[in-house]
């Protein structure tokens, strides 16, 4: 009995590539850049209660802001990469 296997195919074309090589670059920049701002953030040390109120509320903002650019542009970028994979082929392929 002879068996009939389709598989969905998608080939990116130049800017199919060019637009997921900007998504996993774009992430990884944000990823170094988050770690970076918290690594920076653990090395101050606030001295009295306002320094202390102060620092604890600029890094919430100064985080925050990032994780909002992050995911703008990782949507941004997504859509693109995702617009971009390519027209679908099926291949057919018979198994016995």
């Amino acid at each position: 009995m002879t068996t009939i296997i389709r598989k969905e195919v998608r080939k990116r074309g130049f800017f199919g590539w060019v637009f997921l090589t900007l998504f996993i670059v774009f992430n990884l920049i944000m990823l170094l850049w988050l770690v970076a701002g918290a690594d920076a953030l653990s090395e101050l040390k606030p001295v009295g209660a306002a320094e202390e109120a102060g620092h604890a509320i600029g890094s919430a903002v100064g985080i925050g802001m990032v994780l909002i650019l992050w995911a703008i542009g990782s949507v941004i970028t997504g859509v693109l990469a995702l617009v971009s994979r390519g027209r679908k082929t099926i291949v057919e392929e018979t198994v016995q």
